[in-house]
C-alpha cells in the first residue's frame, strides 16, 4: 500500500483515481502530476515501484497544498472572514449557505431536519398542554 501525505492509497484502484483520495487533489490536478512523474494514469497503485511512488509524493509535496496544511488554510480563511465581520463570515458562523443559494425551500443539509412550527394536531396539542400544566404545578 502506497502512503502519500499521510494517506494510504488503495492498492486495487487506478493511479488517477487513487490520488483523488488526498484532500486537495482532484481529477483535474491528477493529469499534470502524472505527466510530470511520467506515469500512465491507467496503471494500478499496486504496480507502482517505490521510486515511482516517491516521485509522485515529491511532486505533490513541492507544488500542491494538501491534507492538513490545506484544511488549516481553509479554516483560517473562514475564521478571518468571521473576525472581520463579512457577510460570508456571518453565514459560516450561522451554518448557512455562504454562496447565495436560496434557503426558503432548500439547504436542508446545512439547516438540518425540518421543524414544524404552529401546525399541531389536536392530540399533540393536548399532550403539550398537559406538560405545561404539570410544570406550572412544580
Amino acid at each position: 500500500m502506497v502512503r502519500i501525505a499521510g494517506v494510504d492509497l488503495p492498492n486495487q484502484k487506478r493511479v488517477d483515481i487513487a490520488l483523488t483520495y488526498l484532500y486537495g487533489i482532484g481529477r483535474n490536478n491528477v493529469v499534470p502530476i502524472l505527466a510530470k512523474a511520467n506515469i500512465e494514469a491507467h496503471r494500478r497503485i499496486q504496480t507502482l515501484t517505490d521510486e515511482e511512488a516517491s516521485r509522485i509524493a515529491r511532486i505533490i509535496e513541492k507544488e500542491y497544498s494538501v491534507e492538513g496544511d490545506l484544511r488549516r488554510e481553509v479554516s483560517d480563511n473562514i475564521k478571518r472572514l468571521r473576525d472581520i465581520g463579512t457577510y460570508r463570515g456571518m453565514r459560516h458562523a450561522r451554518k448557512l449557505p455562504a454562496r447565495g443559494q436560496r434557503t426558503r425551500s432548500n439547504a436542508r443539509t446545512k439547516r438540518g431536519k425540518r421543524v414544524t412550527i404552529g401546525a399541531l394536531k389536536k392530540d399533540d396539542r393536548a399532550k403539550v398542554g398537559d406538560k405545561v400544566a404539570t410544570e406550572e404545578k412544580k
